[in-house]
């Protein structure tokens, strides 16, 4: 086994016990609430909701105070729990999660950033509609995908992917760099090897870097900046086994293939079977042969 790859396997290893790494946040599954409890208030104090949050918060205060205040917010907007044109109180949001004015001001400062909310003189901080989402935030894919859309998310996901991804690997096959091309196979042998062990975190973890890189070196900057979505896309895409739906043969063959024929700058077979990939993916497989009946 290389080093990258005994480095690589070993740190998921230690993220799945559970050890944050610098930085970390916690990344919570949203959870159903009771039929009865959708119309109360969010900020009710018997919100059962509002309840789990707090108890989330209590456990894991070393993790950054700020990045745990726009997790929950972030998801309680998403999931609907906070609705648009909701007005959000500052000194409200802090006696709530108690947290300073400074942790809650910063916090909506980073959900105002990605659309989530609005802030007017004379009228305040409020939630904003979907149409204002920035639906390619990483963080919103992530809490859309874990929450009540999170079907339309993955599904979503699958068609952005097959749209990007096939063009990306053709464009990549005509920018041949060795010290790509070596880090793309490196991903490919972690793969195998994490597959062999049964080990689908850093199976996941490969997968996403190796197209996260493809995109980045198809040579064209709009595509780039794509990259950070497909690597999110990955990681929810197949619930707690992420990438491909879970680690196989067929899809590790595939990669392999990949990685060929950008060695060879054939970008018609670089294409040809990342669209094989892709439809290997039980969630890809459903959307791509036909357009959807509105």
């Amino acid at each position: 086994m290389s080093t990258l790859a005994h480095t690589m396997m070993t740190a998921a290893r230690s993220a799945d016990s559970g050890l944050a790494g610098p930085g970390g946040l916690d990344r919570y599954p949203y959870a159903e609430a009771p039929a009865a409890d959708r119309g109360m208030s969010a900020w009710d104090a018997t919100d059962p909701e509002l309840g789990r949050v707090g108890r989330r918060s209590a456990g894991s205060r070393g993790r950054g105070l700020h990045g745990q205040l726009v997790q929950q917010l972030g998801q309680m907007i998403v999931s609907g729990d906070l609705g648009a044109d909701r007005p959000l109180v500052p000194e409200e949001i802090g006696q709530r999660f108690e947290v300073s004015r400074t942790v809650v001001r910063e916090s909506l400062r980073v959900l105002e950033a990605k659309g989530l909310v609005s802030a007017r003189p004379n009228v305040g901080t409020r939630v904003r509609p979907v149409s204002d989402w920035n639906l390619l935030d990483p963080d919103i894919i992530e809490w859309r995908a874990f929450g009540p859309q999170r079907d339309d998310q993955r599904r979503e996901l699958g068609e952005l992917r097959w749209t990007i991804e096939p063009l990306a690997a053709r464009l990549a096959a005509g920018h041949g760099r060795d010290d790509v091309q070596q880090r793309l196979s490196d991903m490919v042998e972690i793969m195998g090897h994490a597959m062999a062990q049964g080990d689908a975190l850093t199976f996941s973890r490969a997968d996403a870097e190796f197209h996260s890189m493809l995109i980045q070196v198809a040579g064209n900057r709009m595509l780039e900046h794509l990259s950070g979505i497909v690597s999110a896309a990955l990681q929810v895409s197949g619930g707690p086994v992420t990438g491909c739906e879970r680690p196989n043969e067929a899809s590790l063959v595939q990669h392999g293939r990949i990685v060929d024929a950008l060695a060879t700058g054939d970008g018609t077979a670089a294409e040809a079977a990342v669209r094989q990939l892709l439809t290997i993916h039980p969630e890809v497989e459903r959307v791509v042969p036909a357009p959807r009946e509105h």
